[in-house]
C-alpha cells in the first residue's frame, strides 16, 4: 500500500510539473525566423470566423492573420495578430493594426524577419500563435532565444527532481 501511495504522489508531482511547463511554453514568448508571404483580416465572434455556416450571434471583432514561410525549409505557418489588451497573458498589446502594417511592409520587400509570439499552433482547433512583435533581421543575424523559458524549464526540472527525492525519502525512511 505504501508503494502505491509513493508512486501516486510522484505521479501527482509529475502531472503538476507538466502543467507548469505547459503554461510557461504557452504564455512566455518564443521566436521564429521567417518570411512574411501574405495577410488577411477576418471578422470573428465567440464561435470563430463569421461565415454562412457560422452566422454572427454576439459581439464581433477583427482578427488579423499573417502568413509566413520558413526561409530554409519552405514550411508555411499562420499567425494570429490580435490585441491582448489587459488580459492574460500580460503582454499589454494594443497595436495589432500597427504590427499588421509592419508585416505588410516586410511582405512587400520579402525581408527575413523575427516574429515574437506566444501560444500554440493546433490546426484542427483553428488555434494560432499570437504575434507580439515583428522585427527585421539583418544579414547573418539569427533569431533570439527564449532565455526566461529555459530558466523556468531548468527550475521545474530541479523542483521535480527534489520533490521526487522528498517523496522517496518519506517512504524509504519509514522502513
Amino acid at each position: 500500500m505504501k508503494a502505491i501511495l509513493k508512486y501516486f504522489l510522484i505521479l501527482v508531482m509529475l502531472s503538476l510539473h507538466i502543467v507548469l511547463v505547459g503554461a510557461v511554453n504557452y504564455a512566455f514568448p518564443s521566436y521564429d525566423q521567417t518570411i512574411i508571404t501574405g495577410m488577411e483580416v477576418r471578422r470573428v465572434d465567440k464561435d470563430g470566423p463569421i461565415s454562412k455556416s457560422n452566422p454572427q450571434d454576439g459581439p464581433v471583432r477583427d482578427v488579423y492573420y499573417i502568413f509566413t514561410e520558413d526561409p530554409a525549409s519552405k514550411k508555411v505557418m499562420t499567425y494570429r495578430n490580435e490585441d491582448t489588451g489587459w488580459g492574460l497573458p500580460f503582454y499589454f498589446k494594443f497595436d495589432s493594426a500597427l504590427t499588421q502594417a509592419k508585416a505588410q511592409a516586410f511582405a512587400n520587400e520579402k525581408k527575413v524577419v523575427q516574429i515574437k509570439y506566444y501560444g500554440w499552433y493546433i490546426s484542427w482547433l483553428n488555434e494560432f500563435r499570437n504575434v507580439v512583435s515583428i522585427k527585421e533581421l539583418a544579414e547573418g543575424e539569427t533569431k533570439a532565444n527564449p532565455w526566461f523559458s529555459y530558466i523556468f524549464y531548468a527550475f521545474f526540472a530541479l523542483t521535480f527532481f527534489l520533490s521526487v527525492q522528498v517523496v522517496r525519502g518519506w517512504f524509504d525512511s519509514s522502513k
